[in-house]
Order: C-alpha cells, then sequence, then structure tokens
C-alpha cells in the first residue's frame, strides 16, 4: 500500500469475530446492527477450507424454500453506505481455528483491494467492572498503546493478530475493546455494543445510527437490577466494584490535569492562603 493510496482513500474496514475475542456477542454485534441498519451488501468473501475446525465451528443446517441446505463457516467482507458520501468496509466472521497468519494475509489483501487505508478491530471481554457505570472502553492506535495493552501479557485472539499484520503492512490500525460485567454471563449486552458504537463514532466523526440499541441496553440493566436484589452476595460484590471504579475514574481525571491548570490551582490556593493572613 503506497502512501498516496492511503491518502486518496481514507476508507475504514471495521472488523470483529465471533468466539474468544467476542464476549455476549457485543463486537460481532455492532457489524449486524450496521448491516441492519444500513444500506448493506456483500462484495468479498474468504473461504473456511483449510481455516475451520468443524467439531468446533459447526457447519448449520438450513431449510430454505422447502429445500435443504449446509451453511459453512465463512468470512464475509460487507460494504455499509451511511450515506451518499460515506462509506465503510465491514468484516465479519467466526474466529479461525488454524492458519492465522495466512488468514490474516488473505484479509488484508482484500483490504488493500478495496481501497481501504485504516483497519479497525473490535472485540469483547468479561471483566470485574460493574454495569451501574459506563463499560471501560479500552482503544490503542498504531503505536500508541493504552495503558490496559502495555501491560498485558498473556493469550490473544486474532484481532491483535490482524491488527499487529495491519500495522505492519501500512494501514493506519485502532483496536478497541469493551469490558462487560463477568457476574452477569453470556447473555447479549447491548451496552457493550452501544458503548463499542459510540467509541467507533468517535474515531470516525459519524454519527451512527443507533435505533434499537438504547431499549435493548435498559432491559439489559433491569434484568441485571433485578438480579441483584434477589442476591444480596452479589450486591455487595457490585458495590465493592463501584467503589474501586469511582476511585480510579477520580485517580485519572487528577493525573489528566495539564501543567496550565496545575499551576492555577497552586496560584488559587496560594491566593486563599494569603487572604487568610
Amino acid at each position: 500500500m503506497t502512501e498516496d493510496t492511503k491518502q486518496r482513500s481514507g476508507l475504514v474496514m471495521v472488523a470483529a469475530f465471533d468466539g474468544w475475542n467476542d464476549a455476549c456477542q457485543a463486537a460481532t454485534n455492532v457489524i449486524r446492527h450496521l448491516v441492519k441498519h444500513y444500506e448493506s451488501r456483500e462484495i468479498r468473501h474468504i473461504s473456511c477450507d483449510g481455516f475451520y475446525d468443524y467439531q468446533v465451528s459447526r457447519p448449520m443446517m438450513c431449510h430454505v424454500t422447502g429445500r435443504a441446505r449446509i451453511i459453512w463457516p465463512q468470512t464475509t467482507f460487507y460494504e455499509i453506505a451511511l450515506s451518499r458520501r460515506q462509506r465503510i468496509i465491514a468484516q465479519i466472521a467466526p474466529e479461525p481455528n488454524y492458519r492465522w497468519r495466512e488468514y490474516c494475509r488473505q484479509s488484508l489483501h482484500i483490504a488493500e483491494e478495496l481501497d481501504v487505508d485504516h483497519v479497525v478491530t473490535l472485540g469483547a471481554m468479561f471483566a470485574d467492572c460493574p454495569h451501574t457505570r459506563p463499560l471501560p472502553i479500552s482503544i490503542s492506535s498504531g503505536s500508541r498503546a493504552c495503558e490496559d495493552d502495555r501491560q498485558y501479557n498473556g493469550p490473544i485472539g486474532i484481532p491483535t493478530v490482524l491488527d499487529a499484520m495491519a500495522d505492519e503492512a501500512g494501514f493506519a490500525t485502532t483496536s478497541m475493546w469493551v469490558s462487560l460485567p463477568q457476574y452477569l454471563g453470556s447473555e447479549e449486552c447491548a451496552q457493550g455494543t452501544l458503548e463499542l458504537m459510540r467509541g467507533l463514532s468517535c474515531l470516525t466523526g459519524i454519527e451512527f445510527d443507533e435505533s434499537g440499541l438504547a431499549e435493548k441496553t435498559r432491559r439489559w440493566e433491569a434484568q441485571a437490577s433485578m438480579l441483584l436484589r434477589c442476591n444480596d452476595h452479589l450486591a455487595d460484590y457490585v458495590r465493592h466494584l463501584e467503589r474501586e471504579y469511582d476511585l480510579n475514574a477520580e485517580a485519572e481525571r487528577d493525573a489528566s490535569i495539564g501543567a496550565p491548570q496545575a499551576e492555577q490551582l497552586v496560584k488559587e490556593t496560594e491566593d486563599f492562603l494569603r487572604s487568610m493572613g
């Protein structure tokens, strides 16, 4: 990919994968939501052969107009028209079981064919966070890793590999993960999808249609609150998470105070002390 191409296109590809990287389907539901709410068309596929263990990612039987059809796992690329002038490319698939590097090379080859210059990977993970606060979002762009990524040592999934290989290939890259409350189990989490959508909106400058997500989020919050009312031990645990969340948020706000603000606070304090004298 040449620098001229990157400057010319400005086209974003958003990728999300079912499986280990997608707690409560929060990440892949971003793609499903966009495909459902905008004019979309399938423009590319990656064949399943050689990438999947069919005992893990099983093919599905589907009956259409009275005829049986086997649906195999595959990667689908969509072109999504957000308006007459705005479009994005979306990639959605089950996480492959084999040959990740070859899979990512094929994905990036398709991205280059489509004149993509920015690859955004989405993920969702379970964490110790309360459902009563905004769900934490971790965003890393290119060489500017967020604090969580700088400190993390452990297993990774296909979004991380795709992000790293896209960066090496010269694409602009962004990795975006949402943390979900692990105590609520694996039901779909509309709040996680909404947080990722809003993060993607801030990144791209595009205001996405959130129709339906707010109502689904309210139902998710109501179910969580009902669970707490029925379980005193869980309610105590969530109050503990809330205290930790609020303390960390306060520490981050204090750390974000820049030098001019700090100097102003010092001056105001000195003026106050002089007036007391």
